[in-house]
């Protein structure tokens, strides 16, 4: 299958999307606390990302037990990582871009 042509996606573009995107890319899914600690945001400040994030379908949210406690697991959708690639050939076409 070949990759997603290159799109600027405003909704993955903010800073801590961006960075939420990256973090969930790199794994199956995380655990919000895991998350919280790695980007270093408030709980309330990470909610309202990832509540935008799954508003557009790129993020979906499980609640389990591990260790006697609740946890919510993060995972970026198959639309979400094929965003989030779209997102990160824009960048790099951006920056490969000749300024001359």
């Amino acid at each position: 299958m070949p990759p997603e042509a290159p799109v600027f996606d405003e909704i993955i573009h903010a800073p801590h999307r961006l960075r939420i995107c990256a973090v969930l890319g790199a794994a199956r899914r995380v655990e919000f606390g895991f998350l919280q600690d790695r980007l270093e945001l408030s709980k309330s400040a990470l909610s309202k990302h990832l509540s935008q994030l799954a508003d557009a379908g790129y993020v979906t949210q499980e609640r389990g037990v591990r260790e006697g406690r609740s946890r919510l697991w993060l995972t970026l959708t198959p639309a979400g990582r094929r965003a989030y690639a779209a997102h990160v050939r824009a960048l790099q076409q951006i920056i490969a871009a000749d300024p001359g």
